[in-house]
């Protein structure tokens, strides 16, 4: 049954990692209709002057100068916007990334620097995508990569950002069937894990999965930071409290053995172990939010790349922060029995967990639509239908289909650190590290010998992470398909 589970998984996602190569060449992702920025486009043609191409490389070149229009977003709403779209579930899972390869506590050290490190450099990435969007007069993710690489294979990010959102969707709904399950719990009732699924999809997913307008669900959102902080907050409290510390914590009777605190000795050492690499594409994971670059140097009010990199690097900073802080707690409870969704590990007759369960199950039941929204469009996107033949039966019918299949694999895999690691591992290292270098590449490659010293430097530097991520979906798919 474990073979079956993980192979399951392994299909799906090898699937979204190789179609690529066999979809058709004009697949368009679903993105949200933007403002257009005024930035000279890169992709002059052939008979541009050599005036449009200088002023190009000198935006790219000088953070500080470019684009002073975009759309109406502070920097203060936007920077709250990116910090709830990259703190969401997938930072549950951190804590069994760092159990991978470590079950001492001195194992967070080494932790905390990979955090930091590839927090960093995703927030680079993240810029990347941002300037060449400024450079190329970009949209979207896939019109930078169309303005840059090419047309003819923008089937190759769009691809990887449909699956990206699938992958998002089979999460939810495996952290909501073991939340769920674990509320009702709570309260003294029995409640299994496929009944726990099956009642909020059928219940509540579905008829939100069906509505054609999610405006009215904006305001929920808001939902999803302040459950992060209460659940750190909660998690802080119930280390520091010592309530599940052995052998006297007070909640450790309640649990089960494979729930328990477990330490060894292998501290931060094991970090130069492979397994090392599953905590790096969890990572991966968890930071992407980089298909929606381009809609945020579009919102963002007077968008010079100089303030659009404010806003990255602040957004980033803060969630690096999140991060570490619900890893550390996570870890430093549990050790090397930190489960999949740290949540887990928690008593159901804790209250204070409990309210967490909570705060999360409802910030997942409103969050859920919107990306499931990028899910179906997607999908239909790589169908080939057009946006006149999106009747709202055959919405429905998709939705409905759709829903069913992400909702039975769900209730097959069980383990949210294979579904991570393994979704880190082949989408979100494609869309952080590999695909921008090379719309950056291609893009200073158009303006040849226009291009500054400075620039052509940058492209090796680009060029290197786009080795990195090559290097991270490789040794860590090897490294999650051992767990």
């Amino acid at each position: 049954m474990a073979v079956f589970k993980k192979s399951a998984i392994i299909a799906f996602l090898a699937f979204a990692a190789g179609a690529s190569a066999f979809a058709p060449a004009n697949t368009v992702p679903a993105v949200n209709e933007m403002k257009t920025s005024n930035v000279m486009p890169l992709n002059v043609r052939a008979g541009g002057s050599k005036l449009q191409m200088a002023a190009a490389s000198a935006a790219m070149e000088k953070p500080s100068e470019g684009n002073s229009s975009g759309g109406e977003g502070t920097m203060s709403a936007l920077t709250f916007n990116l910090v709830k779209s990259i703190v969401g579930a997938g930072v549950l899972s951190l804590p069994a990334g760092i159990a991978a390869f470590g079950n001492a506590p001195s194992a967070i050290v080494p932790a905390v620097a990979l955090i930091t490190v590839f927090g960093g450099l995703s927030a680079y990435s993240f810029s990347l995508i941002g300037r060449l969007c400024a450079w190329t007069n970009s949209n979207s993710y896939t019109q930078a990569w169309e303005n840059s690489v090419g047309k003819a294979s923008s089937n190759i990010p769009s691809i990887s950002c449909t699956f990206m959102t699938v992958c998002a969707t089979l999460a939810y709904s495996m952290i909501l069937a073991d939340t769920i399950q674990a509320i009702f719990a709570s309260f003294g009732l029995v409640l299994s894990r496929t009944a726990s699924l099956l009642g909020i999809t059928s219940t509540i997913l579905l008829p939100l999965c069906l509505l054609k307008n999610l405006a009215s669900l904006a305001p929920f959102s808001l939902l999803g930071i302040i459950g992060m902080v209460y659940t750190a907050f909660a998690m802080g409290a119930r280390y520091l409290g010592g309530a599940y510390a052995s052998p006297s914590g007070v909640f450790l009777p309640d649990l089960a053995a494979n729930l328990q605190p477990a330490f060894g000795d292998i501290g931060a050492a094991g970090v130069f172990s492979p397994n090392a690499l599953i905590l790096v594409c969890m990572l991966s994971n968890a930071f992407m939010a980089h298909f929606n670059a381009p809609k945020f140097y579009n919102e963002l009010k007077d968008n010079t790349v100089k303030r659009f990199n404010t806003l990255v690097g602040s957004s980033f900073a803060i969630s690096v922060l999140f991060f570490i802080a619900l890893t550390a707690f996570g870890f430093l409870t549990f050790g090397a029995n930190s489960s999949g969704l740290i949540l887990n590990n928690y008593s159901t007759k804790d209250s204070l967990m409990g309210l967490s369960r909570i705060a999360v199950a409802i910030s997942l039941v409103f969050s859920y639509p919107l990306a499931f929204a990028g899910c179906r469009d997607g999908i239909l996107d790589l169908l080939n239908v057009p946006a006149e033949k999106r009747t709202d039966g055959l919405l429905n019918k998709v939705t409905v289909t759709a829903l069913a299949g992400i909702t039975g694999l769900a209730l097959v895999v069980k383990d949210l650190t294979l579904v991570s690691s393994l979704g880190g591992a082949l989408l979100g290292n494609a869309l952080i590290y590999l695909y921008p270098p090379f719309m950056f590449r291609a893009a200073v490659k158009k303006m040849g010998d226009k291009a500054t010293k400075g620039l052509k430097r940058e492209v090796k530097f680009a060029l290197a992470n786009a080795g990195l991520g090559i290097t991270l979906a490789v040794i860590g798919t090897k490294a999650a398909l051992k767990l």
